[in-house]
């Protein structure tokens, strides 16, 4: 491409200088000049001399930018300046710029295109489907059914960022990855866009950790290559070298033939190839951190010939570094333990990139491309999203595939999937022997080995509090810590030098590996440790810091304990002892009969016991529990689930107390199934004010699922509406609530006479009380035949409200109790509305008690009553006796 702007220089300066300014304005936007370079030529007058320079700054940047600068020129919005230039642009191949070669290199251009196409053809068909871990032998799927864009940062992240990353859960999590989705992702076509000081790189770094979907990255590009919806005008040719298959070539070899053992094609096509433009080539070398040297990389001699043989580890390195196809790209992927030494390896410009897995929106994307049914991707993803834990690991592309089979295979036997998951800890150990299997390349230890060692790391780590461990330590404890799929290294900034830092892949695996750690430990070692866990001073400073950081490692143990999860470890050569079995069964049981009403331990205990997911030993556990009192604690979704889990293993409890722990609507629906369990109730939950439907729905649920024997307290929180609550209780044959509000009705509460809620419609009716429409609450009132008792609370007795009592008294006729508490301003309004009442005819029908409660004056109050032809009136107070109107 420069020999082509070369050769037509004169004639493009002359085409060019008719409108200088839009040709600039179309080059900066393309990044294919930097900042500095186009304020020096915006500054420039003269505009000969603007594309003079113009163009001996795009020659100046090489082959590529010179062929991205004819592109450009081949836009008509550009091209229209000039009828000449418009006319010969078309002529140009910017592909192969065949035009300008001698007719024999014409032939053989034509000739390596055909090659190519068939080539491409290959990789269609040879990519088109994956291979999963599970599949049976000719068992496969699309590559479309499973691919979900990963997010990918193109920066390096400090370690503040980082430990961000490792500690946050749940929603926190998904908000930290939507950040920087918002602040830096990128897309796959615009990994070699020019990045910083303009310059395009020539060699791009795609870092991940195990499991995170780099080979699946890899496979999705060349698929998109090969069907031209990726890098169609950039790259000729993409060739495809697993370093996992390198390690497996014996001998020497030249690239050629290194590349036919990766590819279709014969060494002869190949060589063909790789002499056709050179410079629009990409070699992808996917796993560089699983590549075996057999010597040192500094050591090694170079080869520039692509004929040249050697060790095929050598001639990789030598691609890698540019010694061969100097003009080539590269693009390699690795995890993180292997990146320094790659980048230094690399040939330059570099550019780093990092998958970091899914962001909330591509697990959600992942469930539906597998599941490919909208009923069950939503009952599978509404499921995963309630457990923190879970959907925190689904960042992980491998988690996801594993929980995604585990709910299919559910569905394949029959079971219902919304009755529960597989526990946190079985996904756990399904993912880390996924690892062991499939990421674990040259074992230099045993398997027990190695996860002890991480394990005395992971304890380490949660002892100190640090999620970020300097390579001092790691090296202290692990092996070969670049070996281990289950570790992640860091290069941090640290004044003028870099330091080294490992972590796990999240802090959810740092506690799982000390879980594992505890209970594989030999049975004196393991109660030492459990031992000293359980027995945290209630009284010591750090008690309920320390508490709270090792609560998901006795979860995690207790789910190593479930049978099935020992099965599996045992496969590994992983054994828990019995008596530890027993030992960890034992203090549970210990502690939940001891347990007390102002406890903060249900939760934790609640966790282990669904997390050992054994159906009799829950039962068991769950007979010596009378009351669950989470009171004040903040309840999540997965709080939500364990609760559900425990409770249908129960006959009946006492008392459920939720008071202070918000539960959302869709937390208030997923433990309805077990409302019934309880003889008390008592929750808080708040609804959206926009729909009479939210209200009615949770209500008429709570209706149905609850029995005339339970006495229940629901607090419904109206989110929209400020300080408006309403208080719902059922007890026995009473029916009660009361509504919260504001300004002059402060609360007003309503008994009903019935076992059962009435139909009310009550968005409609805390709408009217909040607004203090007077007739419409009238109405509403005077059409309860079961209301007997009303009670409310003004901030003053207006004439309004004199009026309105006395109405409600008269045209309710199953009213039998009234209870006011007022603010009474004079002695005027009291006496007018006494007096009213006394001289009420429709009054002396009927038996009724009005309660009359002064703000101001403690202990004082005043009761009205008639009996058909008795009126009394009684004032309780320090200061006065009875008094008696007749």
């Amino acid at each position: 491409m420069e020999k082509v702007l070369l050769k037509s220089k004169l004639e493009l300066i002359n085409w060019l200088r008719l409108d200088p300014t839009c040709i600039l304005q179309h080059v900066q936007a393309k990044e294919l000049i930097t900042q500095p370079e186009y304020e020096e030529l915006k500054s420039m007058t003269v505009p000969r001399n603007m594309v003079i320079k113009l163009l001996d700054i795009i020659l100046g940047k090489g082959e590529n930018v010179c062929r991205d600068f004819l592109i450009l020129l081949k836009d008509d919005k550009v091209n229209e300046i000039s009828p000449e230039l418009s006319k010969w642009i078309k002529t140009v191949d910017t592909s192969g710029s065949t035009l300008f070669l001698p007719p024999s290199e014409t032939t053989q251009t034509s000739a390596t295109r055909s090659v190519i196409l068939k080539y491409k053809e290959l990789i269609r068909s040879e990519y088109q489907c994956v291979t999963e871990y599970n599949s049976l032998p000719g068992e496969q799927v699309l590559l479309s059914e499973r691919y979900t864009q990963p997010l990918i940062l193109q920066r390096h992240r400090g370690q503040k960022e980082r430990e961000e990353e490792i500690r946050s859960r749940g929603e926190s999590f998904q908000q930290v990855l939507s950040a920087r989705s918002s602040d830096d992702s990128v897309h796959l076509n615009s990994l070699f866009d020019p990045h910083g000081h303009g310059i395009r790189p020539s060699a791009v770094i795609l870092q991940g950790n195990s499991g995170n979907g780099k080979s699946f990255t890899v496979q999705k590009i060349m698929m998109d290559w090969a069907s031209g919806d990726l890098y169609k005008e950039r790259f000729d040719v993409v060739f495809h070298l697993k370093c996992k298959e390198i390690n497996r070539i014996h001998g020497i070899k030249s690239l050629v033939e290194i590349l036919s053992c990766s590819c279709s094609l014969t060494s002869d096509q190949i060589s063909q190839v790789l002499q056709h433009s050179p410079e629009k080539m990409l070699f992808i070398i996917d796993g560089f951190d699983e590549l075996r040297l057999t010597q040192d990389i500094n050591d090694m001699s170079p080869h520039t010939d692509l004929l040249q043989k050697a060790p095929a580890e050598v001639i990789l390195c030598d691609l890698l570094r540019g010694r061969i196809l100097p003009e080539s790209f590269l693009l390699v992927t690795s995890r993180s333990t292997a990146t320094d030494t790659l980048s230094d390896l690399l040939k330059g410009p570099q550019c780093f990139s990092e998958i970091m897995g899914f962001s909330e929106k591509g697990v959600e994307e992942y469930f539906q491309k597998f599941f490919q049914n909208e009923e069950l991707f939503r009952k599978a993803y509404t499921l995963v999203k309630t457990n923190e834990t879970l959907i925190t690991a689904c960042s992980i592309p491998v988690v996801c595939w594993i929980i995604c089979t585990t709910i299919r295979e559910r569905l394949k036997t029959g079971a219902d999937v919304t009755s529960g998951l597989e526990t946190t800890t079985s996904i756990y150990v399904d993912f880390v022997c996924t690892l062991l299997k499939h990421h674990f390349q040259g074992l230099s230890q045993s398997i027990p080995t190695l996860l002890r060692s991480l394990g005395q790391l992971a304890e380490r780590g949660m002892l100190e509090q640090q999620v970020l461990l300097d390579e001092k330590t790691v090296k202290e404890t692990v092996s070969d810590p670049a070996g281990s799929p289950f570790l992640c290294k860091f290069l941090f900034k640290r004044r003028i030098h870099q330091e080294t830092m490992f972590s796990f892949m999240h802090l959810s695996f740092q506690e799982f590996f000390t879980a594992l750690y505890y209970v594989l430990l030999d049975e004196e070692e393991s109660q030492k440790k459990f031992t000293k866990l359980f027995s945290i001073d209630e009284k010591s400073r750090d008690y309920y810091s320390r508490r709270s950081r090792f609560s998901a490692v006795v979860q995690f143990a207790f789910g190593l304990l479930n049978k099935d999860v020992r099965r599996t470890l045992e496969e590994h050569g992983l054994v828990v002892h019995s008596n530890t079995q027993t030992r960890l069964k034992e203090w549970i049981l210990k502690m939940v009969k001891k347990i007390h009403r102002y406890s903060d331990q249900p939760l934790l205990y609640l966790h282990c016991l669904y997390e050992l997911h054994e159906e009799d030993f829950v039962k068991k556990a769950m007979k010596t529990w009378k009351r669950i009192d989470a009171c004040g604690a903040v309840l999540s979704r997965t709080d939500c689930w364990v609760l559900l889990y425990c409770s249908q293993c129960c006959q009946c409890i006492e008392e459920l107390d939720l008071v202070g722990c918000t539960l959302s609507p869709e937390d208030f629906h997923m433990i309805l199934p077990v409302y019934h369990k309880f003889k008390k109730i008592k929750l808080n939950v708040p609804v959206s004010s926009d729909s009479d439907r939210d209200l009615d729905e949770l209500i008429n649920a709570l209706r149905g699922q609850t029995l005339r024997s339970q006495c229940i307290d629901v607090r419904f929180i109206f989110t929209k509406l400020e300080n408006c609550d309403l208080y719902l209780s059922i007890n026995e044959e009473l029916f009660s609530i009361m509504i919260i509000n504001a300004p002059s009705l402060e609360w007003l509460a309503l008994t009903f006479q019935c076992p059962e809620p009435i139909n009310i419609e009550w968005a409609k009716l805390i709408q009217i009380i909040h607004q203090e429409d007077s007739d419409a609450l009238m109405s509403v009132l005077c059409s309860f035949s079961e209301l007997r008792k009303m009670e409310m609370r003004l901030d003053c007795l207006s004439k309004m409200w004199t009026v309105w009592i006395l109405q409600i008294i008269q045209n309710c006729s199953s009213l039998t109790e009234l209870e006011l508490n007022v603010e009474v301003s004079s002695d005027s309004d009291l006496d007018e509305l006494i007096n009213a009442l006394r001289r009420g005819q429709n009054l002396r029908s009927q038996s009724i008690v009005v309660f009359f409660t002064f703000t101001k004056f403690k202990d004082c109050d005043l009761h009205l009553s008639n009996n058909e032809e008795l009126f009394s009136a009684r004032s309780q107070s320090t200061l006065s006796g009875p008094n008696l109107y007749r």
